[in-house]
């Protein structure tokens, strides 16, 4: 007896068995080499503008475009003095600042493992203190081999991230475009959120 010819029903029951197999396999391939070719991205909101808070935006602008992220920094209110073409006055705060006790970064070695936990009350009555805390917090800086601010914020100009101003904010404080680096862009909320809603990865500080 001769073998029985499949009709077209079975063959295309067959077909559609098959490709259910396969389709998942193809499309989540397709998915991952599409992912593998995809630029990161990372939008910053810098809002702060003392020294210490100068550094993580900086440092993770940096750092993501290092990775070959597109990176986009807006520096809104107090954050638009990171953007000033020198930075060198950048001052450091620690008065309610629960975080702020820090070593001293010279001295025998047990006097540098102290912690300074000096009381707001005193520290607000010594004259200079905010100038004194900032120059401690410079030599640490400078001791531990870390980049200063202008050499951070070049690198990532180098790297390709965009430094955006808020351009709401310098009007109101009455900046000029002359006050900042050459360089960067001057833009809106409107104009940035887009950017950030797209952004695999949106930070506040």
């Amino acid at each position: 007896m001769g073998a029985t010819t499949p009709d077209v029903a079975e063959i295309d029951d067959l077909i559609r068995k098959r490709l259910a197999e396969l389709l998942p396999q193809a499309i989540e391939a397709q998915l991952r080499e599409r992912e593998a070719k995809r630029t990161p991205s990372l939008s910053i909101i810098a809002t702060k503008g003392t020294l210490d808070w100068a550094y993580p935006p900086f440092i993770l602008a940096s750092t993501a475009a290092a990775l070959d992220w597109d990176v986009s920094v807006f520096f809104t209110f107090y954050g638009l003095n990171l953007l000033k073409k020198d930075v060198s006055d950048l001052q450091i705060s620690p008065l309610g600042n629960p975080g702020m006790p820090m070593k001293m970064p010279f001295g025998p070695e047990w006097f540098k493992s102290l912690n300074w936990n000096i009381p707001n009350v005193i520290q607000s009555n010594i004259p200079g203190f905010e100038s004194m805390a900032t120059t401690l917090m410079q030599q640490t800086i400078k001791n531990n081999g870390v980049a200063s601010i202008a050499e951070l914020r070049a690198l990532s100009q180098e790297a390709g991230v965009k430094l955006i101003a808020c351009q709401m904010t310098v009007d109101l404080f009455g900046f000029s475009h002359d006050d900042f680096l050459d360089g960067i862009d001057y833009a809106g909320a409107a104009t940035f959120l887009p950017v950030a809603q797209k952004s695999d990865v949106c930070l506040f500080i």
